[in-house]
């Protein structure tokens, strides 16, 4: 599995638009440009939603696919992904259908959207199973210390298959940010229960505490995702210019915490 990049910028999500901060990316257009300034500034990774015509959130396997070629000329070495979030107007089925379509090289998806109740199970499997037989490297959604236990369970009976897993731990909320925030030591216990699995993980944080959060996950061994689908602000409590304004805070905090930051900001 190829490793997750230290540093992913993820800049607009399904549900922020221009209301909450102008320079958040909803075209093509902005998306490319928001990528090459946050690569400038040190994301080695890119996390992106696409939008409609009328900025609402899309699963389109066409829409993605040119973005992905804008972008791998764009962007060279930039780690992309794409996402399946239901984001409350696709069903499992449907997100299913998107990425067997577009056989993204990378995708996250979220445990608790494939399987909303046992039943699902046999259909989350074979999915499972298909995305490792052909090669899409999935990037496993985590919200709560209950659902790690569940997905390392998962991962130790062979319902999701492979010996490396890459994760990402959501600390906070959209409604209630940061205050919603679990200690990120109670994510990592129950990863035992997967046995021998090795994991690469990292941590999105909701709210005003971001940077002080993916610092911490930096200390522990983990990676970082920082950008407006989860937080708008920077660590003194004002609101980032530009995605770009935020990596480049994230970018300098994390110099010499963990393993060394490899690429460099250009600007």
């Amino acid at each position: 599995m190829t490793p997750l990049p230290r540093l992913m910028v993820a800049p607009n999500g399904a549900r922020r638009g221009k209301a909450d901060h102008p320079a958040l990316p909803i075209t093509d257009d902005e998306i490319v440009e928001t990528a090459q300034a946050c690569q400038g500034a040190g994301a080695d990774g890119l996390h992106v939603h696409i939008r409609d015509e009328r900025g609402r959130h899309l699963l389109d396997a066409g829409r993605y696919r040119a973005l992905l070629d804008r972008l791998g000329d764009a962007v060279p070495g930039m780690y992309l992904q794409v996402t399946s979030e239901a984001a409350g107007c696709y069903e499992a089925a449907e997100q299913r259908a998107m990425m067997r379509k577009l056989k993204p090289a990378h995708v996250s998806v979220g445990l608790r959207e494939m399987v909303r109740k046992p039943e699902d199970w046999p259909e989350a499997r074979d999915f499972y199973h298909w995305a490792r037989d052909t090669g899409v490297e999935i990037q496993h959604i985590l919200y709560s210390p209950h659902e790690v236990g569940a997905f390392a369970v998962a991962c130790a009976s062979g319902l999701i298959p492979g010996t490396s897993q890459a994760v990402i731990f959501v600390q906070g909320s959209y409604a209630n940010g940061s205050r919603d925030s679990i200690a990120l030591g109670e994510y990592l216990q129950p990863l035992s229960r997967a046995g021998d699995v090795a994991f690469d993980w990292m941590v999105c944080a909701f709210g005003a505490e971001e940077t002080a959060s993916l610092v911490r996950a930096a200390e522990l061994g983990g990676k970082a995702r920082v950008g407006f689908e989860n937080s708008l602000w920077n660590a003194n409590g004002e609101v980032a210019v530009d995605n770009a304004a935020r990596v480049r805070e994230v970018f300098a905090a994390l110099q010499g915490v963990g393993r060394p930051v490899v690429s460099q900001p250009t600007n």
